[in-house]
């Protein structure tokens, strides 16, 4: 069921669903739900490139906001958990999934979906939220497209057999993260910590986190209250607030 207050639009072509809100921002009043069917300019995290094969999903929540940065930031945690969620409705199982910081989804090991989000401004102010959203469901980029250690990309398709298409999923998106959302505007992101924690990839293992400068390898302990990643170091504990993770 599409929820209540959330608009929806499907595009059959566009550039890409990030840049589509931009234009439609000014006219906005509620949350808005763009979907194009067929993306040519797909962007991910870092001006990366997303490539987009028939079949497979991206949109762009966008959502109008409050929040000092820092708060708004923690929505890529609200669209994981919802990812995640969706991803369960529409298989009917929640085995091989996980959660990757800070934006991406796991299926079986490989990246299957990816989050990227960017601040509109309206009148001068940063007062309206892109999140866009990619999803691998009919078919996974060939690796050699993705960056050299990256984990291999995978497709719903591939990994459990399911078919669904982009609007299915669109549905079952919208809908779980209309909760999520509800939750974190009443909650704060401790009801939501939590819940993400208990799906996090490789939580207690030793990971590598790379910024523009350094590069942190220790044993992955937690998110905190920012939702930083926590690593042990062999030099302490380190808080990390934006980095590239490699397993």
């Amino acid at each position: 069921m599409w929820p209540e207050g959330y608009g929806r639009r499907v595009l059959d072509e566009v550039d890409s669903t990030n840049a589509e809100a931009v234009r439609i921002v000014p006219a906005l009043e509620a949350p808005e739900w763009i979907l194009g069917l067929r993306q040519s300019a797909g962007r991910g995290r870092r001006g990366r490139a997303w490539s987009m094969p028939e079949g497979n999903f991206a949109a762009t929540l966008v959502l109008p906001v409050a929040e000092p940065p820092q708060v708004v930031a923690l929505r890529s945690f609200v669209a994981s958990l919802a990812l995640y969620e969706a991803f369960v409705a529409v298989t009917g199982r929640s085995d091989g999934l996980a959660l990757k910081w800070p934006n991406d989804v796991l299926m079986n090991g490989g990246k299957v979906a990816g989050i990227l989000l960017e601040s509109l401004g309206r009148h001068g102010n940063c007062d309206w939220l892109a999140i866009g959203i990619g999803v691998n469901l009919a078919a996974a980029p060939d690796v050699g497209e993705v960056e050299p250690g990256a984990l291999r990309p995978v497709s719903l398709l591939s990994e459990t057999g399911a078919r669904v298409g982009p609007e299915e999923f669109l549905t079952a998106l919208a809908a779980a993260y209309a909760r999520e959302e509800t939750r974190f505007r009443g909650y704060g992101f401790a009801g939501l910590r939590e819940a993400w924690l208990q799906r996090a990839a490789r939580l207690g293992s030793v990971i590598t986190a790379r910024t523009g400068r350094h590069e942190f390898v220790g044993t992955f302990e937690t998110v905190d209250d920012a939702g930083n990643l926590v690593l042990r170091t062999a030099s302490g504990r380190q808080a990390i607030a934006a980095a590239d993770v490699f397993f």
